[in-house]
């Protein structure tokens, strides 16, 4: 079972799916869908429509290269069945199945990083200019003090009373 690639967005064709075109000198592009086979009829560049792979590779969204693309590639040569061989050839696709979701899992986030710094400027400068919405925040213990001094006023203020009132009655 061969897994062909769209022409037109990169994207994966199984057996039995997708549109095969065949041009007069006898190239096949092979189209996923029907949108991608009308984008290519209208002549639309792929490398310049949003939504292909193409578009993204080009435009740095996507990791491009990368030696784990190296398996991917089409092979021609028939190669004698080996039993060993296919297991270790089944372990190797495994393996860098793995190093290559780490290493656009770490694209995406250095790719992402700049756009982080941005907002955080952005944010900073938005506090700056409208810092006088923003109430200070008030700890507990800052409501505990204020409470006190508030009663340590209140008892002050009776002992002056008292001391008026016992000078008045002398």
């Amino acid at each position: 079972m061969r897994i062909e690639k769209c022409y037109f967005c990169s994207s994966n064709i199984y057996p039995g799916h997708g549109i095969n075109f065949v041009r007069n000198d006898c190239k096949m592009f092979r189209f996923c869908r029907s949108k991608c086979h009308k984008a290519f009829k209208m002549k639309r560049n792929p490398r310049k429509v949003k939504w292909t792979k193409a578009f993204r590779k080009s435009h740095g969204k996507e990791l491009a290269i990368d030696s784990t693309f190296e398996l991917e590639k089409k092979r021609n040569v028939p190669v004698k069945y080996n039993r060993e061989l296919w297991q270790n050839t089944i372990h190797a696709m495994k393996r860098i199945q793995e190093i290559r979701t780490r290493r656009q899992n770490q694209f995406i986030k250095q790719r992402l990083k700049a756009g982080k710094k941005l907002e955080l400027k952005d944010d900073e400068k938005e506090v700056e200019q409208h810092i006088h919405l923003i109430e200070p925040r008030v700890t507990e213990e800052e409501v505990y003090n204020a409470a006190l001094n508030k009663t340590k006023q209140k008892l002050q203020e009776k002992q002056k009373l008292v001391e008026v009132e016992s000078m008045d009655m002398d």
